[in-house]
């Protein structure tokens, strides 16, 4: 029996993003704040603050998954996917449960870690930060194709560690160094290779079946998942990301590896290392992702992450773990000062961006691939990681930059990640920077009681309008002074409807209708 404390505010959650995103025209049956649809009227209530929505539902009703269910059958065309709608609200909520029984077992598990070994580019912060909530995609928690029994030995929340298993691989292409870990043919049980690859436990019955991969015998390597579960950590300054048969954040969302978002992503780190040239003041680590490989084949590739020397001895720490629960007591935010430290990071946050958008570049680094780090010997610096979502201006950024041998964005594979419209530029910024690694933390440390969210929004007002120069006056128009926001309609295009109806190029660059500007609405929490 499902346990309506755990159920309703995750139905709720659904059902304000299908509201939000406007799906199949949802809005329209919005009558005097109630949802007036055939069967059950729902209450609406205002937004307080209105983050993406002015509208939420009425969190005093108690909302079953099967309400949200009958309402998306009635209003869906024939050919959306509710099947698959339906099973990932199911599976996020089985997974939520999963959580909550496990959670007090791991984090005492946690907490005997010693301080120093919380340090560096490890997964101690990330095993935290996987008991939150993504800020809009409600059912971020399911993982489609995984059962309870694999997320219990493979996910980040379980804090587990577990072999690689490795392949033969013929026909790949290598690009860069392997680490002085990489095994040898011998290693893995193999008495020769045409070259090793690294394979997640959960993909080797898939791997087995490829014609260009032969799977070793032998695991070989012990690591432990990050926040995203196919990057595991594999030396201390090295982790490893590998396909993983599943999806997230929709069905469309596939975790295994699109070959040609390897060098698309190398590239842009190049671009990022020149800008940083450029911009020595700014307080920024870039992740090294210059060494992958792959057979054309997405689920057989690879990439080595390797992390600064200066992360070794710091506290790295996602911006998505900042308001997670400590194994100890209290928040992770709270071993620092929160105003101070949330401060300093809205500053260095929007200085960087700003400065990129300068250049004609706007980064899909979100929460999960944006951390601070925290060494207690100097101002904080931002760790950014994981380059292939990119959006570049490649006319503005040769403006700016000059001739780029080697990190040319024209030279991209996924011609998505090019544009000559600063509005598209502008909305990436938005929904990445602003919604999802200001905003969204500044709402999660309100709702904890942490800091006010009529103080953590003027900070977000303040730091950004340090940020914006006189050369930002169009930025400025998208974000500060703006009637409205743009947010995604990441359930839409995720699940859905599929893109040849939706229009997206990208499902992660798909948008539904525009949100309150919160950064001019003085609503306080």
């Amino acid at each position: 029996m499902t346990d309506p404390d755990i159920e309703g505010p995750l139905a709720a959650r659904v059902l304000d993003a299908l509201i939000r995103e406007d799906y199949a025209g949802v809005r329209r049956f919005v009558e005097n704040r109630t949802l007036a649809v055939p069967g059950r009227p729902i209450r609406l209530v205002d937004a307080d603050p209105a983050f993406l929505s002015e509208l939420r539902v009425d969190p005093s009703q108690n909302l079953a998954l099967q309400d949200v269910f009958a309402l998306v059958r009635h209003l869906a065309d024939p050919r959306d996917d509710t099947e698959a709608f339906e099973r990932e609200c199911l599976d996020a909520l089985a997974t939520v449960k999963l959580h909550n029984d496990a959670r007090p077992a791991v984090h005492r598990r946690l907490a005997r870690i010693p301080d120093a070994l919380r340090t560096g580019p490890g997964t101690f912060y990330e095993s935290l930060a996987a008991y939150n909530d993504h800020p809009v995609h409600p059912t971020s928690r399911s993982r489609t194709g995984l059962s309870m029994a694999d997320l219990s030995r493979y996910a980040p929340e379980f804090a587990p560690s577990f072999p690689l298993r490795w392949a033969s691989v013929r026909g790949a292409t290598l690009v860069g160094e392997p680490p002085v870990w990489w095994p040898s043919p011998a290693d893995v049980g193999l008495r020769s290779a045409d070259a090793l690859f690294p394979v997640h436990p959960l993909a080797v019955r898939l791997v087995r079946d490829q014609p260009a991969a032969t799977m070793a015998p032998e695991p070989y390597l012990q690591v432990s998942p990050t926040l995203s579960m196919r990057t595991v950590a594999a030396a201390p300054l090295e982790h490893v990301k590998v396909p993983l048969p599943t999806s997230t954040l929709g069905l469309r969302n596939r975790r295994t590896i699109v070959p040609g978002t390897l060098p698309d992503g190398a590239l842009v780190e190049r671009v990022l290392r020149r800008v940083l040239d450029r911009e020595p003041h700014l307080p920024v680590l870039l992740a090294d992702e210059q060494t992958y490989g792959h057979a054309d084949n997405p689920l057989l590739a690879y990439l080595v992450r390797r992390f600064p020397a200066e992360t070794a001895r710091a506290h790295v720490v996602p911006i998505a773990a900042l308001v997670a629960k400590a194994p100890d007591k209290g928040h992770v935010i709270e071993r620092w000062d929160i105003e101070a430290l949330f401060d300093a990071y809205l500053a260095a946050l929007f200085a960087w961006n700003v400065t990129l958008f300068r250049y004609g570049i706007a980064l899909e680094a979100h929460q999960q691939n944006v951390s601070l780090v925290l060494d207690g010997h100097g101002p904080l610096r931002l760790l950014i990681k994981d380059n292939d979502g990119a959006l570049i201006d490649p006319a503005r950024l040769r403006a700016r930059l000059g001739p780029s041998p080697g990190a040319d964005p024209r030279d991209l594979v996924d011609r998505r990640m090019v544009t000559a419209d600063p509005d598209a530029l502008a909305r990436v910024f938005v929904t990445i920077t602003l919604h999802l690694c200001a905003a969204a933390p500044a709402l999660g440390l309100a709702e904890r009681g942490l800091l006010p969210w009529r103080t953590g929004r003027a900070l977000i007002r303040d730091r950004l309008d340090a940020a914006l120069g006189p050369q930002d006056a169009f930025l400025r128009s998208r974000t500060l002074d703006a009637d409205a926001l743009p947010g995604k309609a990441m359930v839409t295009a995720g699940t859905l409807v599929d893109k040849a109806r939706t229009g997206a190029a990208d499902i992660n660059k798909h948008y539904g209708p525009p949100g309150p500007n919160y950064l001019r609405d003085a609503t306080c929490f």
